[in-house]
C-alpha cells in the first residue's frame, strides 16, 4: 500500500493524526513487535516502514510521506552505542538536526517530526511514544501539505499573471 494519504474521515471531530513511522529492524521494529505481542494498545493511526538502520533514513523520505498527507513522522533507532552498523543513529542524529532545521524554514512544527532511540526490549516504549505523539499532533491539527501545495500553486498562478500584466502595460 502506498503511504498516500487520502481516506480521512469526513467528520471534524473524528479526526485522528496520520503518522509514518521509520522503525530500525533490529531495535525500535523489534520493539513495536514485542508491544503488540503483548497487547499493549497505541494509536492505531501509525503505518510502521521498517528498515535496517535509522542511518538508512534518507530526509527525502521524511518529506514525501508529509507531502503524501502524513500529520507527523516517528523515527525510531538503536539508543547511541548500540547501533547494528556501529554508526547508524549518529547518522540519524545529524540528518535528524539538518532536517529539522529545514522544517523550521518551511514553517512546519517541530514537534510533527521526531526521532526517538528505542531498544527491542522497550515495547512499553514505542506504546507511549506513539501515544504522546499522536495527542501532539491533535492539539497542533491537521499539516495538510497536499492542500497547502494546491494554496502555493494558486499564489505562484496568480502572481504570474499579475507579472505578465505589468509586462504587457510596460510594452503598450
Amino acid at each position: 500500500r502506498s503511504i498516500a494519504m487520502t481516506d480521512r474521515p469526513t467528520q471534524p471531530n473524528s479526526w485522528q493524526p496520520r503518522i509514518v513511522a521509520f522503525f530500525c529492524n533490529w531495535c525500535t521494529y523489534t520493539a513495536a513487535d514485542l508491544a503488540g505481542v503483548s497487547r499493549l494498545k497505541y494509536a492505531p493511526n501509525v503505518r510502521v516502514i521498517r528498515l535496517m538502520c535509522s542511518g538508512r533514513v534518507d530526509p527525502q523520505f521524511v518529506l514525501d510521506a508529509l507531502a503524501r498527507g502524513a500529520d507527523g513522522v516517528l523515527l525510531g533507532g538503536c539508543h547511541p552505542g548500540d547501533c547494528h552498523y556501529v554508526e547508524g543513529n549518529y547518522k540519524a542524529l545529524r540528518r535528524f538536526e539538518l532536517l529539522q532545521r529545514l522544517l523550521q524554514e518551511l514553517g512546519i512544527e517541530r514537534p510533527r517530526v521526531r526521532l526517538e532511540w528505542i531498544s527491542a526490549s522497550e515495547g512499553e516504549r514505542v506504546r507511549t511514544v506513539i501515544n504522546e505523539m499522536a495527542e501532539q499532533l491533535r492539539a497542533l491539527g491537521p499539516l495538510n501539505l497536499p492542500g497547502r501545495f494546491a494554496d502555493w500553486d494558486r499564489e505562484m498562478a496568480r502572481l504570474e499573471q499579475d507579472v505578465q500584466r505589468q509586462e504587457t502595460a510596460v510594452l503598450a
